[in-house]
C-alpha cells in the first residue's frame, strides 16, 4: 500500500552524527519537525535551527517551499537564516582578514537564497556591503565576493536600486574604467552597472555621467567572451534607457568609436564560438540600432516642405540627367508628370503624396536617395530599363521601393522592443556602416529581377511582393555572413527555385489525392506514428539540458532532465554548466514517477508563465514553455532552448501518457515519412511485372481501384 500523499521519506544530516531517516508529515508545522530532529541529536534551542537541501543550491526550506520536498530527498540541519545572517554580518566586519574573507565567501553563496537574503537585508546588510565597497580598502577575492553578494541580494528585488549612493556608483564605475583590474571584479562591476541602468531611471543618468560607451568599447577587445558579453549588455542598457533625443547622439558616438568593426573582428569573427548570451546581446544591439529608423519610418512627408520635395527632384535629375527642362510652366509640368510616371510613383502629379503613409514614411525616400547617390549606375539602370518598356511589364520603381521598405521594416521588426530569449542576430549587419541601406539596395535589385522572371504586370504587384518576401526570409534564415554572401544566397533563390521549393513542400499535402492513395496513406499512418513515438521517447531517454532564466540572464544556470530507460521515471537535477553529452542518472538527484504525472501544460497555461511579469512574458518564451503536472499538485516547469526541443519534449510526454502527439514537428515528420513510404511502395507497384493479357474492352474512363499487400 503506497504511503499517504502528505508523508515524504527523507534523510537529515548533521555534521559528526549519523543521518536520521524520518517520515515527514507535511501537515505538521515545520518548527515541530525541526524540534523532533534536534531532540534526536540532543540539540537544544531548536528555534535556532532550520532545514536546508543537502544538494544543489542548498536552499532553506520554509513553510511556503516545503511542498517541493520529494521522497528520498537528503536534507541538512543548519543554523537558522536569521542566526546565519547575524553571524556573517559580525564576521564581515571583523578585523581578521582571513575570517572576513571566509565570511564574504560564504555570504556570496548564501545570498542567492531568498529566505536568507530577506533576513540579511533586514539587518541593514546591504548598507554594510556598500560601505565596504565605498571604503576602497577591499581588493582581489575579498572585493569579488563582496560584489557578488551585493548583486545577488539586490536581484531579489527587496530593496530599491534608487537607494544606492553616488559614491558607490563612482567606486563601481572606477573598477570598470581602470585599465588593469581583476576579471571577476570587472565582470561583477559591469553587471551591477547594467542592473542600475535597467532598474532605475535616476541611476541611468548617474551611470551615464560616470561611464561612456567609448570606455566600454575597450572591454570588447579582450579575449574573454564573458567580459565582452557584460560590456555589450551595459552598452545595450544605456542605449535602451537613453532619452529619445540622446539615442541618435549615442549612435553617432558608437560609429565614431568603430563599435561595429570592433564587434565584427573581436566577437563575431573571433576564434571562439558565440555563446547563447552573447548571441542574445548582439541581437538586442541589432534591434536597438534598427529602432533608430523608427522616427523616419513614422514621419509623413509634408507635400509643402520644399527641402523634402527637392529630394524627389534629385531622384528625377539623377535618373534623367540628360534631359533639359522645356520652357513654359505647362510644358515643364507635363514633362515632370511623365518623368514621375517613369520613376514608378503612384501619384504622377504630386509624388510627395506617395510618402504620406506610415510606415514606411520618409524612410522609403531615404532608401531611394541612398540608392540613387551611392549606387547611381544601378539606380539609373533599374529606372531606365523599366521606363522604356511598352509591354505593360514595367516594374514601377517608386511604388516597389516604398512597399519594399515597409516589408523590410516588418521582417526586421523595426520599432519593436527586443524579446527576451531571442538570439536571432544577423552577422552581415555588422559588416557595413550603412547596413540597412545596403540591405535595401540588394533587395530592390532582387525585386526588379524577380519582377522580370515572373513577367509581371501592375496587376501582379502583390504576388511579386509575396515572392520577394519569401526570397528574403529564406536567405536571412541561412545567416549570410556578409552583404556579398546575401547576394549569392538570393541568386540561388530565383523565382523558379521558389516555385520548386513550394512544390516540394506541398508534395506531402497535395500529392496523390486519389481514393486508393488516400487508403494507402490511412493504412501507413499508424505504423509511422508509432515510429515517431519511439523516436520521441528515445530522445527523452537521452535527455536535454534546460537553462534557468533568472533576473540576470548571464548567470548561466542549467538543469538536465531525462526519462529512465524503462520509461517509468523522469530524472532531473541542477548542473553547474551546460553538459557536452549525456548526463548519467546518478548525477540527477530528483525524480518523478511517470505514473504520478497528470497532464502536460503549454504556453500561457504554465504556472511559471503566469508568474512572470508582463514585460518578460513575451511571445518567444511563451512558445517554448511547458509544465508537467504530477501528484499531488506539483509542477515541473520547463522553457525549451528552441522550438525543436519543445516539440520533442511535449510530443514525448504526450506519448508517455498515451495521448495524441500534436506538435507542428510531428505533423511535418508524419507527412514527410508517409510521403517517402508511399513513394517507395508505389515504386514497388510500378516495378511489378504484369503478365500479358487480351486487350480490355474499351469503356469510359474512371478511377482505377487496386489492392496491394501493404505488409
Amino acid at each position: 500500500m503506497p504511503p499517504p500523499a502528505d508523508i515524504v521519506k527523507v534523510a537529515i544530516e548533521w555534521p559528526g552524527a549519523n543521518a536520521q531517516l524520518i517520515e515527514m508529515d507535511q501537515k505538521r508545522p515545520l518548527s515541530s519537525i525541526i524540534r523532533e530532529v534536534c531532540d534526536g541529536w540532543s540539540l537544544s534551542g531548536s528555534e535556532q535551527f532550520a532545514l536546508r537541501y543537502a544538494d544543489g543550491p542548498q536552499l532553506y526550506i520554509t513553510e511556503q517551499s516545503r511542498g517541493d520536498i520529494k521522497n528520498g530527498t537528503i536534507l541538512r540541519l543548519a543554523i537558522s537564516p536569521a542566526r546565519a545572517a547575524r553571524q556573517l554580518l559580525e564576521r564581515i566586519q571583523s578585523h581578521g582578514i582571513d575570517a572576513r574573507l571566509e565570511a564574504l565567501k560564504e555570504l556570496a553563496k548564501l545570498s542567492a537564497d531568498p529566505t536568507f537574503a530577506a533576513e540579511f537585508i533586514n539587518m541593514e546588510g546591504i548598507g554594510t556591503l556598500a560601505r565596504l565597497v565605498e571604503s576602497g580598502t577591499h581588493f582581489g577575492e575579498m572585493l569579488a565576493f563582496t560584489l557578488t553578494a551585493f548583486l545577488e541580494l539586490m536581484d531579489h528585488g527587496i530593496v530599491s536600486w534608487d537607494l544606492i549612493s553616488l559614491s558607490f556608483i563612482k567606486q563601481i564605475a572606477g573598477y570598470v574604467n581602470q585599465p588593469m583590474v581583476d576579471v571577476s571584479i570587472l565582470q561583477r562591476s559591469l553587471a551591477i552597472l547594467e542592473s542600475m541602468v535597467l532598474n532605475s531611471h535616476s541611476l541611468y543618468h548617474r551611470v551615464a555621467q560616470e561611464i561612456t560607451v567609448g570606455q566600454l568599447i575597450g572591454h570588447l577587445q579582450v579575449s574573454n567572451q564573458e567580459i565582452q558579453t557584460y560590456a555589450i549588455a551595459l552598452i545595450n542598457a544605456l542605449f535602451l534607457k537613453a532619452p529619445e533625443d540622446r539615442r541618435q547622439e549615442m549612435a553617432s558616438t558608437l560609429a565614431q568609436k568603430h563599435l561595429r568593426s570592433i564587434i565584427l573582428n573581436h566577437v563575431i569573427r573571433g576564434n571562439r564560438p558565440i555563446k547563447a548570451e552573447m548571441a542574445h546581446q548582439l541581437y538586442v544591439l541589432q534591434v536597438l540600432t534598427f529602432n533608430l529608423l523608427e522616427e523616419r519610418m513614422m514621419t509623413k512627408m509634408d507635400p509643402n516642405d520644399q527641402a523634402q520635395r527637392d529630394i524627389i527632384f534629385e531622384l528625377r535629375r539623377i535618373a534623367f540627367d540628360g534631359d533639359t527642362d522645356p520652357t513654359g510652366t505647362e510644358k515643364r509640368k507635363a514633362m515632370y508628370t511623365k518623368d514621375y510616371k517613369m520613376l514608378g510613383f503612384t501619384n504622377h502629379l504630386n509624388p510627395a503624396m506617395d510618402f504620406t503613409q506610415t510606415p514606411p514614411g520618409m524612410l522609403a525616400l531615404d532608401n531611394m536617395l541612398y540608392l540613387a547617390r551611392v549606387h547611381q549606375d544601378t539606380y539609373i539602370r533599374i529606372v531606365l530599363e523599366n521606363s522604356s518598356r511598352e509591354d505593360k511589364h514595367e516594374c514601377p520603381f517608386g511604388r516597389c521601393a516604398i512597399e519594399l521598405t515597409r516589408m523590410l521594416c516588418e521582417i526586421l521588426q523595426v520599432g519593436e522592443l527586443p524579446n527576451e530569449g531571442c538570439n536571432d542576430y544577423h552577422p552581415m549587419f555588422f559588416t557595413h556602416d550603412r547596413a540597412w541601406e545596403e540591405f535595401f539596395c540588394v533587395c530592390i535589385q532582387l525585386l526588379n529581377k524577380t519582377w522580370k522572371e515572373m513577367r509581371a504586370t501592375a496587376e501582379d504587384f502583390n504576388k511579386v511582393m509575396q515572392v520577394v518576401r519569401e526570397q528574403i526570409t529564406r536567405a536571412l534564415a541561412m545567416k549570410p555572413s556578409s552583404i556579398d554572401q546575401l547576394k549569392n544566397k538570393l541568386r540561388g533563390l530565383s523565382y523558379s527555385e521558389i516555385l520548386r521549393l513550394r512544390q516540394s513542400e506541398r508534395m506531402s499535402q497535395d500529392d496523390f489525392q486519389s481514393p486508393p492513395i488516400i487508403e494507402l496513406r490511412e493504412r501507413i499512418q499508424p505504423e509511422i506514428l508509432e515510429l515517431i513515438k519511439q523516436q520521441r521517447l528515445n530522445r527523452l531517454c537521452e535527455g536535454s539540458c534546460f537553462r534557468k532564466l533568472g533576473n540576470r540572464r548571464r548567470q548561466e544556470k542549467f538543469w538536465f532532465c531525462r526519462l529512465s530507460l524503462n520509461h517509468k521515471l523522469l530524472h532531473y537535477g541542477d548542473l553547474e554548466e551546460s553538459p557536452q553529452g549525456e548526463v548519467p542518472f546518478e548525477l540527477l538527484s530528483d525524480k518523478i514517477p511517470v505514473s504520478d504525472i497528470k497532464s502536460v501544460l503549454t504556453g500561457k497555461d504554465c504556472p511559471h508563465m503566469k508568474e512572470k511579469s508582463a514585460l518578460k512574458q513575451n511571445k518567444e518564451v511563451l512558445e517554448l514553455a511547458f509544465s508537467v503536472l504530477y501528484d499531488p499538485d506539483e509542477t515541473l516547469n520547463f522553457v525549451a532552448p528552441n522550438k525543436y526541443e519543445y516539440c520533442i519534449w511535449t510530443d514525448g510526454l504526450c506519448a508517455l501518457l498515451g495521448r495524441e502527439m500534436g506538435s507542428d514537428l510531428t505533423r511535418s515528420d508524419l507527412d514527410t515519412l508517409i510521403s517517402m513510404e508511399m513513394k517507395l511502395r508505389l515504386l514497388d507497384l510500378e516495378n511489378i511485372t504484369i503478365p500479358e493479357a487480351p486487350p480490355p474492352v474499351p469503356k469510359e474512363p474512371s478511377s482505377y481501384n487496386f489492392t496491394y499487400n501493404y505488409s
